[in-house]
This record gives C-alpha cells, sequence and structure tokens, in this order.
C-alpha cells in the first residue's frame, strides 16, 4: 500500500473532482510520482510504500479541472506542502483536498 494517498472533493457541486492530476514532489523539487484523480476524487496509490522524513509537495492541476466546468478558477494550481515527521515515517498520509473555483482547504486526513 501506498504511504500517502489524496481525495480531492468539489465543494461547489458537492461531488468528487475526477481527473485531477496530481504530482508529488520531493524538498529538492524532485517528481517522485504522480496520479489523476479517479471518479470517486481519490488517488489511493500514490507514491512510494515509505517517504523519508522531510517536507514534500503536493501539486494539484485544479485549472483543467474548472475549465472543464466552464468556470475559471482563481486558483489553477494547488500546492500542498507536507511534513513528514522523524519517527513517523511508517504512518500512513492521507491529504484530502477540499476545492472550489475561488477558494480551498486542506487537512491531514486518515
Amino acid at each position: 500500500m501506498s504511504h500517502l494517498t489524496t481525495h480531492v472533493l468539489d465543494t461547489t457541486h458537492g461531488r468528487p473532482a475526477p481527473g485531477i492530476a496530481v504530482t508529488l514532489t520531493d524538498a529538492a523539487g524532485n517528481v517522485v510520482a504522480r496520479g489523476t484523480t479517479d471518479d470517486d476524487g481519490r488517488i489511493g496509490d500514490l507514491g512510494p510504500e515509505r517517504l523519508a522524513a522531510g517536507d514534500w509537495t503536493l501539486s494539484f492541476a485544479t485549472g483543467p479541472y474548472w475549465t472543464g466546468l466552464g468556470s475559471v478558477a482563481f486558483h489553477p494550481r494547488v500546492d500542498v506542502v507536507l511534513t513528514v515527521p522523524e519517527g513517523q515515517s511508517d504512518a500512513h498520509l492521507h491529504v484530502p483536498l477540499l476545492l472550489s473555483p475561488f477558494a480551498y482547504s486542506t487537512y491531514r486526513g486518515s
């Protein structure tokens, strides 16, 4: 199982957001993994089985999603920077993204 999963919810329409490209990069900017949200807005297998302690960035390409719905996005990309603490590299990380054309919110899920 992947160490990292994500879920994107379109809060404007009250449904999952399928087809959003997501890139995982390390602190140096190297691409570690790529994925696309499924019909349920999820990526259940993003990246390696374990992430090293340190900072990581999840980049969500939200612009094409909103364009496809005929909307203009204020945030064409959402970058979520997270830290894997020392000694917690075995813990599963779930990063949900709540999305609208003009705002977003994220949190550490379970």
